[in-house]
């Protein structure tokens, strides 16, 4: 069904690395149109240069995608410059780690407001031209993608913030994909359960917003958090490069679930097993216990000193 890509036009969001960037790359290498979104203007422009070089038409936007206002300026240039997009990648997030009730309001406006607000309004903006253009021409086909996490499916510890809103990436794309199905045949969606790889995500800081960097100290546990989410990401096998390449994939076969690490659904699957036998939750680091008690004994340390 998405086999043919060429003239065919795809919005990205967090284009100016990681996932973003590495599916345009390919998008252009196919053909494709891009509209590129990043709230970090060096990265975004590095994007543009490279990705016109290889031949692409490219519009670049520096947007923050949980700005309501900014998100809507966006999808109107998209559609006076390109029509209704085929593919949309609402990819953009951030990372926080920590203790829940040491995490700060402004804490939980950030990760919320781009990870899962940015998902919001790229479907409330895009799906709508998107159904309009199946409406009008029985040959469209679109997809959305939004990118998820692995922790969108589990719970693990000293990381809340992030957990909550993956999981509501995942929840929401799961719904986006039966109310599809209410109404068209044309216009599907599939979500991106990456474990840890390298993308950036990581060293999110640099674009926490300045009121909400003026408001912050880190703790204890959000540095602790932060230490081991570096060392799994710089240990990883699996690159953006490769996840991409797995995106694309997907989107041929139709798939709605992508997972860039199919072994840790073990985990995964313990989790409906605790749900379904109404048993407490299991320990996320039942597989590897020294990991847990590296992460007990250094909050426990934190607490005495």
């Amino acid at each position: 069904m998405l086999h043919d890509l060429k003239g065919k036009t795809a919005v990205l969001t967090g284009a100016g690395s990681g996932f973003g960037l590495e599916c345009a790359r390919i998008a252009a290498a196919r053909g494709m149109q891009l509209v590129l979104v990043d709230v970090q203007q060096d990265a975004l422009d590095r994007a543009e240069a490279e990705l016109t070089a290889a031949g692409a038409q490219v519009l670049a936007r520096r947007v923050d995608v949980s700005n309501a206002t900014q998100m809507e300026a966006l999808a109107q240039d998209v559609q006076q410059r390109f029509g209704a997009p085929h593919f949309v990648f609402n990819n953009a997030g951030v990372g926080a780690g920590g203790l829940l009730w040491e995490n700060s309001v402004q804490d939980w406006e950030w990760i919320l407001g781009v990870n899962l607000w940015g998902v919001v309004h790229g479907v409330r903006l895009f799906v709508p031209m998107m159904l309009a253009a199946a409406q009008a021409d029985p040959a469209y086909r679109g997809h959305v993608v939004n990118t998820a996490s692995m922790a969108g499916l589990l719970a693990p510890p000293n990381m809340g913030i992030y957990n909550v809103s993956k999981h509501a990436v995942v929840s929401l794309t799961e719904t986006l994909y039966q109310d599809l199905r209410l109404v068209s045949s044309q216009v599907s969606t599939s979500v991106l359960c990456p474990y840890f790889v390298p993308t950036g995500i990581h060293h999110s800081e640099r674009n926490r917003p300045a009121a909400a960097a003026a408001s912050s100290c880190a703790t204890q546990s959000q540095r602790v958090g932060q230490a081991m989410v570096d060392k799994a990401v710089s240990a990883s096998k699996v690159s953006a490069s490769d996840v991409a390449q797995l995106v694309f994939h997907a989107l041929a076969a139709d798939q709605f679930y992508i997972f860039s690490h199919p072994q840790a659904l073990g985990a995964v699957q313990t989790r409906l097993e605790d749900i379904m036998q109404s048993r407490s939750p299991s320990d996320p680091f039942a597989h590897k216990p020294e990991l847990g008690e590296q992460l007990r004994a250094a909050l426990r340390a934190g607490q005495k000193s």
